[in-house]
């Protein structure tokens, strides 16, 4: 699929994603992704946490959205903060790669380097016995059907997946054309999915802790393949920085390639700042409750939350403050 392609595929999944809800001011919404995804879990730690440091303002979970999603969510006024990515924020704040021409402007970064979160290939092992494809670029080119299974429009991952078929010479109609399936369902669905056999190569965002990867891993008989130099190559140039993720579940053998989006929580321009303030004072210093709801969070370095390149997008001024009267800045 050529690059247009995709960028408009992602275009019209940021339209269609939230249609309406005016904003609350007495309500902070959170926006994150459906139940079952691992940022419905870090919004939910963050709800509790946020809702007695903010003098009675109701906080809710916003239980849709995604990576390309959110930026438009927050830039729209359908919430107030968000999970994001970095590599999907810059690209929103600059209306470009996926968000062809539609700039978020409005968006700003509250705290950098929350986690890491890798693209990552999981293929079923009943498949690999039976095609003796073990590698990434052994099934990309192999000219065999492949099923893929991932989450629909509005994630960050059906566009990656599109730079990564791209990087082969593929796109998702040579895919079907060749006998083979693309299949997008919600989070939930995807064990299910994998476990009865209807897909054979699940290609998702991972990170430690993740519930949807967790049950995969444990019920699917799966293995995590590396992704190739060439995929990685690829992402590189769009700004998912090619890393390893460690051996956090059943069916790796060690380290694994994957490429890292970076997570950061973003909030509208016009969040108080006294608001802005408190979420990321409320945030740090309750970090280790966070960390008991969503393991992921551990990785978070406070030390890391203010640098530019954990960020990507201008830093929130109510933000600014609490890192500069912290020495952050």
């Amino acid at each position: 699929m050529g690059m247009n392609k995709w960028i408009g595929l992602g275009t019209i999944a940021v339209s269609l994603a939230f249609a309406g809800g005016a904003t609350a001011s007495e309500t902070l919404r959170i926006g994150a992704m459906p139940v079952g995804s691992g940022w419905y879990v870090a919004a939910a730690a963050m709800e509790q946490v946020l809702k007695p440091a903010l003098g009675g303002r109701n906080v809710e979970v916003i239980a849709r959205g995604g990576g390309v999603a959110n930026p438009m969510v927050v830039e729209q006024g359908k919430a107030e903060i968000a999970m994001s990515n970095v590599a999907t924020s810059v690209w929103a704040m600059n209306g470009q790669a996926l968000y062809a021409g539609k700039k978020a402007s409005n968006i700003r970064s509250l705290i950098g380097g929350l986690n890491p979160v890798y693209m990552a290939m999981l293929v079923r092992n009943d498949f690999i016995k039976k095609s003796g494809l073990d590698t990434m670029d052994k099934i990309f080119t192999s000219g065999k059907p492949l099923r893929i299974v991932m989450k629909p429009q509005g994630s960050n991952v059906p566009p990656t997946v599109d730079m990564i078929l791209e990087a082969y010479g593929l796109d998702r109609a040579k895919i079907r054309a060749n006998g083979g399936e693309i299949i997008q369902v919600d989070t939930a669905q995807i064990p299910d999915v994998i476990r009865e056999g209807r897909a054979d190569i699940l290609l998702d965002t991972v990170l430690k802790g993740h519930p949807m990867i967790t049950e995969v891993s444990l019920t699917g008989d799966i293995s995590f393949v590396d992704l190739s130099e060439k995929a990685r190559a690829a992402l590189g140039k769009n700004g998912v920085k090619p890393s390893q993720f460690p051996q956090w579940f059943k069916g790796q053998n060690g380290p694994t390639w994957g490429a890292d989006f970076g997570t950061h929580l973003i909030a509208r321009a016009d969040v108080p700042d006294d608001v802005a303030y408190a979420i990321v004072k409320t945030f740090m210093e309750k970090r280790a409750d966070l960390v008991k709801a969503y393991p992921a969070f551990g990785a978070f370095d406070p030390k890391e939350a203010a640098k530019p390149e954990n960020n990507g997008i201008p830093m929130h001024p109510g933000a600014a403050k609490y890192y500069k009267e912290q020495k952050m800045m």
